[in-house]
């Protein structure tokens, strides 16, 4: 048994590192990597923008490490935080989401050519996480606390991410992280009745705290996602955000 569970660690962590193999490390190297923007310094990687307005740095900050809550909308907001920087040349790995589709990534924007996907890491989370983190922009991983990452992985893989200068994303608690963002007030936009109509956009608030942020946070207010996948700021004010419920089959949307 114990040579057989080696021998899956071993394969697991192949698999992170033939994707940096086959990668050639792109988010160093890559010549075709989108230049940056006057003053732009290269330790910012780009939001969206209604993101971008509550976000400290004004984008996801190299070496920083972001927790995003696991409400509702979850996964979008994930998906606004890659879009912008896989269309800037920047290289993303979703570790340990298995019911993450690449069609859904590709619909709220993301480029799947930039985006590698490690479905199930299995005991190996940590090891594979601090692989990927050293070749690549962005790293998000999920099923940390109930994989029971101790505090010490945490700080190492904090510490890697600083390092090497990549955005290390938790989808869920993550004690120490440098920001913290939660979906907030959520509607849905085309159901009428009891339920019944063609889901176009959902209605969210975004609350961002941590380092570099006033105590009481920031909030953005938008559609996530937009009627065209990418979030979109909302223009006009709508209905009280609270006042209708997420449809139940698309809450961990």
């Amino acid at each position: 048994m114990a040579e057989t569970a080696g021998a899956d660690a071993a394969s697991r962590l192949e698999v992170a590192r033939g994707l940096l193999r086959r990668l050639e490390r792109p988010a160093r190297l890559d010549p075709a990597r989108a230049a940056p923007t006057p003053g732009d310094d290269g330790r910012v990687l780009p939001v969206p923008g209604p993101l971008a307005r509550v976000l400290p740095a004004g984008g996801l900050r190299r070496g920083s490490t972001v927790a995003v809550g696991a409400a509702p909308g979850a996964t979008s907001l994930l998906f606004a935080l890659l879009v912008e920087a896989s269309a800037s040349g920047a290289w993303a790995a979703v570790v340990g989401r298995p019911d993450l589709g690449a069609l859904a990534a590709a619909e709220a924007g993301v480029r799947l050519d930039r985006l590698a996907l490690v479905p199930d890491p299995g005991r190996d989370l940590v090891a594979v996480v601090a692989a990927l983190v050293d070749g690549l922009d962005v790293v998000a991983l999920a099923g940390h606390e109930r994989a029971g990452v101790r505090a010490a992985d945490r700080q190492r893989l904090a510490a890697r991410a600083r390092q090497r200068g990549t955005v290390l994303i938790a989808l869920g608690v993550w004690p120490g992280a440098d920001l913290e963002l939660t979906c907030t007030r959520q509607r849905w936009d085309g159901l009428v009745g009891g339920g019944a109509g063609r889901l176009r956009a959902r209605r969210a608030g975004v609350r961002v705290r941590g380092r570099g942020i006033a105590p009481g946070g920031r909030e953005a207010r938008l559609l996530l996602p937009g009627p065209v996948g990418a979030p979109e700021a909302i223009a006009v004010p709508g209905p009280d955000l609270a006042a209708a419920p997420v449809p139940a089959r698309v809450a961990a949307v």
